[in-house]
């Protein structure tokens, strides 16, 4: 069964961050079920509510109505509807998925944004278990599942989880990627749509700079761009806005609300100041942003798993910290309660049960790991980082407790013994590598525990096994499992694999000829 090792830490994070995204799609064998048409009930509907005073509709009403705005589709309309529309938004959906429940509200938010700044897409939803067949054919293939149908053909959505991301991806994609705003009141109303921007500020909209700014704008999905020529716009729009000239500047809400861009005006450029700033200092790790969080720029990810009430004494000195070593390191914080979203990550470190603060950090650039393994307090997180950001800190490596391998006949080898019973030991080891979900393992075992059994006595020779699923080693990097490999006395850096495929009989032959004594005997009948 191959296996590659670096599933022990990025590749492994992406998947595990995939999985809370997407969830497996059911079939079901109602799939031609048909739904009544809701077009003219939908108008008859939000006559009805918009007759009645505002102050009589409740929060639940105008959700409701939100929700209304979005279409269900069914096995009768779903092909009309993707194909005869320029652009729809489909969500594909479970009614017993929690994150289809999660998202099913931003959605339905964003539906409203959309269809009141005018945008000509229509927003659909469509339940993937009911109506299996239709979904699968719109190729959704998990819930939730988010689709651009541009007449007819499907792009993958890549956007972020909120309402207002998916009203940003949506325009993006299909209107202007750059709202402009030409008066004070105009101003306010953005203000009070967008809460995250770029602003560019140009006293005529054209020229080189400008030109980099609309790139930067088409090319990025996730930030809303707004333009200005108006000075006191501007100002409305970043209050510490210090220039009449060209301007960019990043706004967010959180502490570090307004961020200026000081880089020379070119595409590329701008996109890695967004990039680097994006983010809060501090952000909260939901099952709605993981895949946006993993996708930062800046790869060295500092996560401090914590209970909410433990994390606020923190939170001052960390975000002191996340100013000092800004687009260098980011930081995230986990609940520490949630084990569903805590604990995949924890258990990389060979954690099974928290209930106090863990800092740790993953390197994506150099599929590494690392962990504060002293008291969490604010001076050793800040020497923790400080070693991060100089790469002195020592990567860390899983190691299950030392065992007792008195009379073993096959020693067992861990994580922290690693150097001292292989590596560093003057005796030729003959080593198993093997993990718990191997199909060929056992079968394995067996063959090696015959083999210590018949060169018991063999002068010089070690029978060892590591399980590779809970103990690490810098120099142990094993593509498949089983895998069988000879070190050397005197040549332990250049281990021999045996082939698995063998007997125990041909890798008897195998060792006896590589560790022939010089008066040539051998030990090669079993």
């Amino acid at each position: 069964m191959s296996m590659n090792p670096k599933l022990s830490v990025s590749t492994f994070i992406l998947l595990l961050l995939l999985t809370f995204l997407l969830i497996p799609s059911h079939s079901s064998s109602s799939d031609e079920e048909s739904d009544d048409d809701l077009e003219q009930l939908l108008e008859v509907d939000e006559q009805l509510q918009e007759d009645r005073p505002e102050h009589q509709q409740s929060e639940a009403e105008t959700v409701s109505k939100a929700q209304r705005i979005v279409l269900e589709l069914s096995g009768d309309n779903a092909k009309r509807v993707v194909d005869g529309n320029e652009f729809v938004l489909v969500l594909g959906y479970a009614p017993w998925c929690a994150r289809s429940a999660d998202l099913m509200p931003r959605f339905s938010e964003a539906a409203t944004g959309l269809k009141e700044i005018g945008s000509p897409v229509l927003m659909a939803k469509i339940d993937g278990d009911r109506y299996g067949k239709v979904a699968s054919e719109l190729e959704i293939k998990g819930f939730p599942t988010l689709l651009l149908f541009v007449n007819g053909t499907s792009q993958p959505y890549t956007g972020g989880f909120s309402a207002e991301d998916i009203v940003i991806w949506v325009q993006k994609k299909t209107g202007s990627s750059i709202i402009t705003v030409n008066t004070l009141d105009e101003a306010q109303r953005f203000l009070n749509k967008y809460h995250t921007f770029a602003l560019g500020l140009f006293h005529k909209l054209e020229g080189s700079e400008y030109n980099e700014f609309v790139k930067a704008a088409k090319s990025d999905n996730e930030i809303q761009f707004v333009e200005t020529s108006d000075n006191d716009v501007a100002k409305l729009l970043f209050p510490h806005l210090k220039t009449n000239t060209v301007f960019i500047g990043l706004v967010k809400t959180e502490a570090e609300r307004y961020t200026v861009y000081d880089g020379p005006y070119k595409m590329e450029k701008l996109l890695e100041f967004l990039g680097n700033n994006k983010f809060p200092l501090i952000t909260r790790l939901t099952e709605s942003n993981t895949v946006w969080v993993y996708s930062s720029p800046v790869k060295l990810q500092v996560m401090i798993f914590s209970k909410a009430d433990v994390f606020q004494n923190l939170a001052q000195s960390l975000e002191d910290l996340a100013r000092k070593f800004k687009s260098k390191l980011m930081f995230i914080y986990v609940d520490i309660a949630n084990e569903n979203l805590a604990m995949p990550f924890l258990t990389l470190f060979g954690i099974e049960h928290a209930n106090k603060t863990v800092v740790a950090a993953f390197d994506n650039n150099l599929n590494s790991k690392y962990l504060l393994e002293s008291d969490p307090s604010p001076s050793n997180i800040e020497d923790f980082c400080s070693e991060l950001a100089d790469g002195t800190v020592s990567r860390y490596y899983r190691s299950e407790p030392v065992p007792d391998n008195e009379n073993a006949s096959i020693v067992t080898v861990v994580g922290k013994t690693f150097d001292e019973l292989v590596l560093n030991s003057h005796e030729n080891v003959l080593l198993e590598v093997h993990t718990p979900w191997c199909v060929n393992c056992e079968a394995m075992s067996k063959q090696v525990l015959k083999l210590a059994k018949h060169f018991k006595g063999f002068k010089n020779l070690v029978f060892a096994r590591i399980d590779a699923s809970v103990n690490e080693h810098a120099k142990l990097q094993v593509d498949d499992f089983p895998t069988i490999l000879l070190y050397k006395s005197g040549e332990k850096e250049k281990p021999l694999k045996l082939s698995t495929k063998h007997s125990a009989k041909d890798m008897a032959v195998f060792i006896n000829e590589e560790l022939k004594p010089k008066d040539g005997s051998a030990r090669d009948e079993l």
